[in-house]
C-alpha cells in the first residue's frame, strides 16, 4: 500500500489520518490535496510515497508479509523495552540525585585549585570506565567496552551491543547523558564523555546527509517547503552543514526542545 485517499476535519488533519495509515513521516511523501473541506464536508488528502522512497516500503511490505519465528515475535521487544525502561529508569534517579546534591563546602573548592592537571584527564576515564563497566555488569549485556581519550574529550565505543542505541539513538543518548552526570559528578570540570556503539553515529551521519540531500531534490521539485521530523540539535546541525552551500534551498529550525524541527525551503 503505497497511497491513501484520507479525511479529516481540515486538510492538515486529513494528512495526519494517511501518515498514520500508512506508517510514514511527511518527507517521504507527497501529498495532493483533493477537497479543502468546509462548514458541512470534511477534507480530502491522497497521500502517497515519493517515488524516489517506493523502493524502501516495498521492501518493508515484503518483510512484513513474510512469517517470523514465534520466539522472536513474543522475547525481543520484551528485551528492547525492558533496556529503554532501565535507561529512562536511571536518567530520572540521575535528575533526582543532581538536584539534591548540597553545595560544596568552601574547603572543597580550594583544594580543587590544588587539583593536579596530569592527574585531571586520568581520573576522568577512569571515572567514566567505571561507570560504564557498572552499566554493562548490572544489565547483563554481552557488549564489550572500548575507551580512550584526547585532549578535549572521552570517547568510548560499546562493540557487539547494537540493541543499546534504541529508536534512532535515543538509548544511546540517554546512556551518554548518565555517563556525563556521573563523570562531572567526581569533577565540575571534567572532559565531555561521548559514546557510540557499532558506529552508528557515523551511520546515523551519512544516513541524515543522504536524507538531507533527498529533501532538498524533493522541495525544489515541489516548490514547496519540506518539513522533517522532531531531531537532536546534533543531528539538525548535520543537515544544515550538508546544505549549507547550496544554492537553490535553505534551513532553519522552529519549534521548541525536545520537539524542535528542520524545515528546508527553496530559495526561489
Amino acid at each position: 500500500m503505497l497511497s491513501v485517499e484520507a479525511t479529516g476535519k481540515n486538510v492538515e488533519k486529513a494528512i495526519e489520518n494517511a501518515l498514520f495509515e500508512l506508517k510514514a513521516p511527511r518527507e517521504d511523501v507527497d501529498i495532493k490535496i483533493l477537497d479543502e473541506g468546509g462548514l458541512f464536508r470534511k477534507a480530502r488528502v491522497i497521500v502517497s510515497i515519493s517515488p524516489e522512497e517506493e523502493e524502501k516500503y516495498q521492501k518493508r511490505e515484503a518483510l512484513r508479509n513474510q512469517p517470523e519465528p514465534e520466539d522472536v515475535l513474543e522475547e525481543e521487544p520484551k528485551e528492547k523495552e525492558t533496556l529503554e525502561q532501565k535507561l529512562a529508569e536511571e536518567v530520572d534517579a540521575e535528575d533526582e540525585v543532581a538536584e539534591e546534591l548540597p553545595e560544596e563546602p568552601k574547603q572543597e573548592a580550594k583544594a580543587e585549585k590544588h587539583y593536579q592537571k596530569d592527574d585531571a584527564p586520568a581520573n576522568d576515564l577512569k571515572k567514566a570506565k567505571e561507570f560504564l563497566d557498572g552499566f554493562l555488569a548490572k544489565s547483563s549485556l554481552t557488549g564489550t567496552l572500548e575507551i580512550s581519550e584526547t585532549e578535549e574529550e572521552i570517547f568510548a565505543n560499546i562493540v557487539g551491543y547494537s540493541d543499546i542505541i534504541g529508536y534512532r539513538g535515543e538509548g544511546l543518548n540517554s546512556l551518554q547523558y548518565l555517563a556525563n552526570v556521573y563523570v562531572q559528578k567526581h569533577n565540575r570540570h571534567a572532559k565531555k564523555v561521548r559514546i557510540d556503539c557499532d558506529n552508528y553515529r557515523k551511520r546515523r551521519e551519512e544516513s541524515l546527509i543522504a536524507l538531507a540531500n533527498r529533501m532538498a531534490k524533493k522541495a525544489e521539485r515541489t516548490h514547496s517547503s519540506v518539513k522533517l521530523e522532531p531531531m537532536t540539535a546534533n543531528e539538525r546541525r548535520i543537515i544544515h552543514t550538508a546544505l549549507a552551500d547550496s544554492e537553490t534551498v535553505e534551513t532553519y529550525s522552529k519549534g521548541e526542545e525536545p520537539h524542535r524541527y528542520l524545515i528546508i525551503k527553496p530559495k526561489n
